[in-house]
């Protein structure tokens, strides 16, 4: 993060994006919100992006892949209820700016991303704002990171076919898993709470995300 007395000229933006697109818009935890009025969303976008940083749309991050827009981020964030105790699974690292927010509110963040060379840019954006608990790894994310399980939540920035039960199987009893299931053309997103070890599902919004690649989620090509 920066220093506490430099001068952001982002910071202006950053609160009307937390007031205009995410406050008004139903996100209520103080916590999350005051995260987001403090994570450098346009350290995470690429060269030529910063201005489009802190409007309501996704931005393309290279590789096909995109950042999503401020308010999916909080809502899915908030949809979790997270605790500062909690360790926490992302799965899709992408820009690393979910990354940021989830390292700004739990004790760990593991991250898995399919791409190398985003998995190396978010690493190294992530590294020169100081957050040091967070773990960045290139892999499957279909599968999860069974080595550091169980997770108290676990977080999908990429859309499965259906529910990837290595992941829930990677839920601690308790855990919260917020994933858009659905198709190409849209999906709806499932926040499942795992209960006597069954998925007990709440479907939440309608979104459109990348697919998820890999052994439990689309094939390549799809």
């Amino acid at each position: 993060m920066p220093p506490p007395n430099a001068i952001d000229p982002y910071e202006p933006a950053r609160a009307r994006m937390v007031e205009s697109q995410i406050r008004e818009r139903g996100v209520q935890d103080p916590r999350l919100l005051d995260v987001m009025r403090r994570v450098p969303r346009h350290r995470f976008v690429p060269s030529g992006y910063e201005r489009d940083a802190y409007e309501d749309h996704p931005i393309p991050i290279g590789e096909g892949q995109t950042i999503s827009q401020p308010y999916v981020v909080a809502a899915m964030t908030e949809a979790l209820a997270l605790q500062p105790a909690d360790m926490v699974l992302e799965v899709g690292t992408g820009s690393g700016y979910q990354t940021a927010v989830l390292a700004e509110m739990v004790t760990h963040v593991d991250s898995i991303e399919r791409i190398a060379p985003l998995a190396d840019r978010a690493r190294e954006v992530l590294e020169s704002l100081g957050y040091q608990n967070v773990s960045v790894t290139v892999g499957d994310g279909s599968e999860g990171l069974p080595e550091a399980a169980p997770f108290d939540a676990i977080l999908v920035t990429a859309a499965a076919p259906v529910l990837p039960q290595p992941l829930f199987d990677q839920l601690r009893e308790g855990g919260r898993m917020i994933v858009p299931v659905g198709s190409y053309s849209g999906q709806q997103l499932q926040l499942v709470r795992k209960i006597g070890g069954q998925a007990v599902t709440q479907w939440l919004d309608l979104v459109r995300f990348v697919p998820l690649i890999g052994s439990q989620g689309y094939r390549e090509g799809w």
